[in-house]
Order: C-alpha cells, then sequence, then structure tokens
C-alpha cells in the first residue's frame, strides 16, 4: 500500500485508464449483461451503503427487495413463493441444491441436470459434495426427455432444467421434469437466470415456471435482461418453509436468523432491479423483449442468407451458428460444440447486426 496516498487528479487518472480498457459493450455480442437502464443506475448511486445484510438498520432497501421478490413471483405464477437478492444465478442454482440436499439426507446423493447446464452447477456439486449426473441433448439442443429416468436412481435428490439455455437459448421439456419429480418426490430446480425475464413476456412461451406443479425452485438474473446493475440475481422458492433448511443463528444483527448465502449483501443492485422493473412494467418490459427477439430473428435471417445457418431455433434472444468466421474487432463466443453463438441484448441494436453482418460478409469473400 502506498505511504502517501494520490490526489484526486491522480486517481482520476489511475480509474480513467483502467476504463479505457475496458471493452465495454459496443461490439460486444457474447454477453447476456448489458449496459444497465439509467433508472438502474440512478437506484444505485441512492442506495450505495445499503446492506441487506443486516435489514433492520435499512429497511426501505428491505421493502424493496420484498417488492422485488413479489414481482418476480408473481411472473412466475408463485404469487406465494419467496425469496431473496442474490448475487447472481450461481449462487441462486448453489442455495438450490442446498435446499435439495437438506430435504433429503442421504449418504451419496446425486443431482441430475441437462448437457447444456450452467457450470455452476459443477461448482456447486464439488461445495456441497454431490454427483452430478448428465443427461444428454436431443436434436433441438434440449434436455432428452426420453434419457432423463436412466440416470434417476435411489440416491437422486433432484432434478435441473434450464429456461433459457446459455449457449443455445433453448428451453427443456420442464413440463415433463415436473412429472418426474412429482412421481420420484424429486425437487426440481428451474434455472431461468436469463430466460426468466424473457420468457413471461413472449406470446406463447413454453411452460416452465410455478405453474407446474414440480417446480420447486427458480433462479432468475435482473442483472441481465432486467437491465440492472451488477451482481443481481434473485432465488425463489415455492413453499416458504424450505428455506429451514438454510437457516443459521445471526444474533448481533437486527435480525436473529438468515437463511442467505452471503453474509453481507449490497442492496444498491437489488434495489435497481426493483426501480427498473417498477419503472417499466410489464408493457415495457414487453416491448424490449419484443425488440431483442425481433433482432434474434433478424440476426438469423441474415446469417442463413451468407451461408451461415442457426443450430436451432431459439426460445429465448440467443443464437448459436454454424460458422468458423469470426470478424476483427466483434467480440463473439463459442459453444462447446464449436458453434458461434450471439445474444441479442438491448444493446445489440439492428445498426449494430448490420454492422456486424457486413464486416462477417467481407471476411467471408476474403
Amino acid at each position: 500500500m502506498r505511504t502517501s496516498g494520490l490526489t484526486l487528479e491522480e486517481t482520476d487518472h489511475l480509474l480513467s485508464s483502467a476504463k479505457n480498457r475496458d471493452l465495454g459493450y459496443h461490439q460486444v455480442l457474447s454477453s447476456m449483461c448489458t449496459m444497465p437502464h439509467p433508472v438502474a443506475v440512478k437506484a444505485h448511486m441512492m442506495f450505495l451503503e445499503s446492506n441487506l445484510g443486516d435489514p433492520g438498520l435499512f429497511r426501505g432497501s428491505y421493502e424493496l427487495e420484498t417488492l422485488l421478490v413479489q414481482r418476480l413471483a408473481g411472473l412466475m405464477h408463485g404469487p406465494s413463493a419467496e425469496g431473496y437478492g442474490t448475487s447472481g444465478g450461481t449462487e441462486s442454482n448453489l442455495q438450490a441444491m442446498r435446499v435439495a440436499r437438506e430435504r433429503k439426507k442421504l449418504k451419496c446423493p446425486n443431482i441430475v441436470v441437462p448437457a447444456s447446464a450452467h457450470f455452476s452447477f459443477e461448482k456447486a456439486c464439488r461445495i456441497l459434495s454431490l454427483e452430478m449426473r448428465t443427461v444428454p441433448s436431443d436434436e433441438s439442443c434440449c434436455m432428452n426427455p426420453d434419457l432423463v429416468e436412466d440416470q434417476i436412481d435411489k440416491n437422486t435428490i433432484a432434478l435441473v432444467g434450464v429456461a433459457g439455455s446459455t449457449e443455445y437459448g433453448t428451453v427443456d421439456p420442464i413440463a415433463h421434469l415436473s412429472d418426474i419429480a412429482g412421481d420420484r418426490d424429486l425437487f426440481l430446480h428451474v434455472d431461468a437466470a436469463f430466460g426468466g425475464l424473457v420468457l413471461p413476456f413472449l406470446p406463447h412461451p413454453p411452460a416452465f415456471d410455478f405453474l407446474l406443479p414440480g417446480v420447486d425452485s427458480i433462479s432468475i438474473d435482473p442483472h441481465k435482461m432486467g437491465m440492472s446493475t451488477i451482481p443481481c440475481g434473485c432465488f425463489l422458492l415455492r413453499d416458504a418453509d424450505d428455506f429451514r433448511h438454510l437457516g443459521v443463528d445471526t444474533p448481533y444483527l437486527t435480525v436473529k436468523r438468515e437463511y442467505t448465502l452471503a453474509g453481507t449483501r449490497s442492496g444498491a443492485a437489488v434495489v435497481a432491479a426493483a426501480a427498473v422493473l417498477e419503472h417499466l412494467g410489464t408493457d415495457g418490459m414487453r416491448s424490449i423483449v419484443t425488440t431483442c427477439m425481433d433482432n434474434t430473428h433478424y440476426l438469423i435471417e441474415k446469417m442463413a442468407s451468407l451461408g451461415f445457418p442457426v443450430i436451432v431455433t431459439p426460445d429465448v434472444n440467443v443464437a448459436a451458428f454454424d460458422c468458423p468466421l469470426r470478424p476483427e474487432g466483434w467480440v463473439v463466443s463459442t459453444t462447446r460444440n464449436g458453434h458461434m453463438r450471439i445474444v441479442c441484448m438491448p444493446h445489440v441494436t439492428r445498426p449494430v447486426l448490420d454492422a456486424f453482418i457486413a464486416a462477417l460478409e467481407v471476411q467471408a469473400h476474403v
């Protein structure tokens, strides 16, 4: 650490130099995050010091967290569901697996996940000493429903379905998983970190949420399509009583028991998420999602015209293509199968897509 600190001017230079090395989002087509909504930025700045880990000190922040949970639970058709703001899908998915493990205390527990499952489940299994069993994808890049029961045995504690996969934007057959979970008395968690704020605003979304009786928990990330500041996720449980499996005593705080994973929790991003949803309402969110989906379909058509077909028609605004090219200056990513992957977030506008397609066309003819 420095003996003498920097001047404000020197500190500004340090920060500006670092900021200039960030790519930002202008030509980034691979990120599931985007520029935060101006309302989120304002709310975040207002609540910078808020610590939801000690909610009695920050009652207004806690009220807004409760509002966020209520809004998201309502979108998921679970008006009585309970939850809290997390740091994102990784924490939410870990918490879901903690609940599943505690509900069935087995010596050698395992969980069954799709091949498309986010890598956070591998982290969760390592932390919780769970065996992770993977179900292959079918031709639609979804969990193959015919192979799920092959992976279930007496030590299985949970099933996982993805609503809006990270790589191909597809939704697993969660209605089928719900039936299995009900028949086998298994915990069913839906990872809707991305799709949770897309699917409810589509005209005819596939079934994925608490409308299905077997769904026990859902993860949603407002810092993705909810355009909140980072980090902000939300973990929802159908049965609030299940939170008892996560509780620990906190005798010196303003609450005497806590069920979150983190202790100190920033209220700023959670409040920002609530503010954006309140500001936009369902009409505003539907408009944003519609634009992103229209841009996704536009991209698919343009890519096909260049001879780069989409691998599978996505359910949300994530698309993967059979395209080996990578135009200079543009940031795209690659699926584990080697396909080009693009996420049409709000910052990926039609002009941005046109510029990308033009660059790709030039490279294709070199």
